[in-house]
């Protein structure tokens, strides 16, 4: 299995609150606004980040929480 730099360092950060997601482009649209519109809960806020089109079609995104502004 090939690693990517990014993918390395990845998992050497703090990423615990996060989740990848890989889905047709439309799933993904409604996914990512999903996550987008959530209220702030239990102090983090949820964003999208790192979305790509993979070679079969599909895009893969990270959904990461961040504390929220006080």
């Amino acid at each position: 299995m090939l690693v990517h730099p990014r993918d390395l360092a990845d998992r050497m950060s703090d990423r615990q609150s996060s989740e990848i997601y890989r889905l047709p482009i439309d799933a993904a649209r409604r996914k990512a606004r999903e996550i987008i519109g959530q209220a702030p809960q239990a102090g983090y806020i949820a964003i999208v980040e790192n979305w790509r089109s993979l070679p079969d079609g599909r895009i893969e995104f990270t959904m990461r929480r961040l504390p929220a502004a006080g």
